[in-house]
């Protein structure tokens, strides 16, 4: 299978193979009038299978959401046909609104409109915690 270079945009690789679509989903890419093309399974070398998110237009990217759903992607930066800027992601210290508290008795319950925010405390087993209870992320 071939899929056509992009002359100007983003290229974000190195996903984790079945992954693409949550992110293409958590980045609200449907929401772009450009082309996006999901490549999922591709071989590779180095993970064995992955997949790949190619964005026909340059865009800002939220690299907490995609640190945090996958903190070892890789994004290119394309103009003119070639790569000029690549980023490799990292598992973000704090997140926001990305995911929610579970916690029934966390005042994000009761305040609907306070942001619910998560901070690192196992960089190794990927663990958040609420930073208003404490309670333990779910992820």
């Amino acid at each position: 299978m071939n899929i056509d270079s992009i002359k100007n945009g983003i290229v974000i690789d190195h996903i984790q193979a079945k992954k693409a679509l949550e992110i293409y989903k958590a980045l609200k890419l449907e929401e772009l009038d450009c082309s996006v093309a999901l490549i999922t399974n591709a071989k590779s070398k180095k993970m064995g299978r992955k997949d790949i998110i190619k964005i026909d237009k340059n865009i800002d990217l939220d690299l907490n959401i995609l640190g945090y759903l996958d903190p070892n992607i890789t994004i290119n930066i394309i103009k003119d046909d070639k790569r000029v800027e690549k980023y490799h992601v990292e598992l973000p210290k704090q997140i926001i609104n990305i995911i929610k508290c579970k916690n029934p008795r966390c005042i994000t319950s009761t305040e609907q409109e306070l942001s619910h925010i998560f901070i690192l405390t196992d960089k190794e087993k990927r663990k958040y915690r609420c930073k208003y209870c404490e309670s333990l992320s779910d992820e």
